[in-house]
């Protein structure tokens, strides 16, 4: 690379000195600034291609074009008004929903008495089915009621809070909710309220180096038994259980849309 730097140092002095003899004293100033004019001017003619062709990549518009198949298609097999299921659920006047958009968890809370039970759930836990599931569905003769309950057969990690207004402390329950059931997998106990209901990095923390309970599993069937018709009593039951998973797919499919707006926009700046 010196080599070819220093044969361009040497052609441009030895311009420089037939210009000098060529030309008249007077001439000079105007000849440097022309030049110059000339050498600079390709300089900024590169520069303003060499932007023009990141900002227009073709891969650009073919992304663009995708997302918006896409988007098309996803606005219209969604449900332009309020689900059904939806409705009936509100109409109820149990639950209430706490639905943050953008955020991928979901919160029913209702009052029972002098409680408040909180219930928190994310979308992110769906799964699509397997193939393999629906072969040995096909193989075994099911039903086909039965294999449309399974495509939306999927595990929702569920955590549920109750706490009193009589006093401190806070129950807190951790589920999975699948066909239509609450399995429960641990009940703990924190004599602290917000370290057992504050969804907060510090509490968080502070909930790591407690006693979380027992599994439930391991509880004597007696008690289970009786746990179980305590969550019956306050609405953790059969009818939520099939509710979660349905509004699940519901605010994932509205979430999937609006990314795919978001990213179309993005890409086209």
């Amino acid at each position: 690379m010196s080599a070819f730097r220093s044969i361009r140092q040497v052609v441009a002095t030895s311009s420089r000195v037939s210009a000098r003899t060529a030309v008249a004293s007077s001439c000079r100033s105007r000849l440097l600034l022309t030049a110059a004019t000339r050498l600079a001017a390709p300089s900024t003619r590169a520069f303003s291609v060499s932007a023009r062709s990141l900002g227009e990549a073709a891969s650009d518009v073919a992304l663009s074009q995708k997302l918006q198949e896409e988007l098309k298609y996803e606005q219209e097999v969604a449900a332009q008004e309020e689900p059904e299921f939806l409705t009936t659920f509100k109409s109820q006047n149990i639950w209430q929903i706490e639905d943050v958009a953008g955020n991928d968890e979901v919160t029913l809370t209702r009052k029972f008495g002098n409680e408040t039970i909180r219930l928190v759930f994310s979308i992110a836990d769906i799964q699509s089915p397997q193939e393999n599931e629906f072969d040995e569905q096909e193989e075994e003769g099911e039903s086909e009621d039965s294999e449309d309950a399974a495509v939306n057969s999927y595990p929702l990690r569920c955590s549920f809070s109750i706490t009193k207004s009589a006093g401190p402390g806070a129950l807190n329950i951790d589920a999975m909710c699948q066909d239509g059931t609450f399995i429960v997998d641990n009940l703990s106990f924190y004599s602290d309220t917000k370290i057992g209901t504050e969804l907060t990095a510090e509490m968080d923390w502070k909930r790591r180096g407690l006693y979380i309970g027992p599994q439930f599993e391991t509880l004597d069937v007696a008690v289970q038994e009786a746990f179980e018709q305590f969550l019956q009593e306050r609405g953790i039951n059969e009818n939520l259980a099939l509710f979660i998973p349905e509004y699940a797919e519901h605010k994932e499919q509205k979430e999937y849309v609006k990314w795919l707006e978001n990213v179309k926009s993005f890409v086209e700046l």
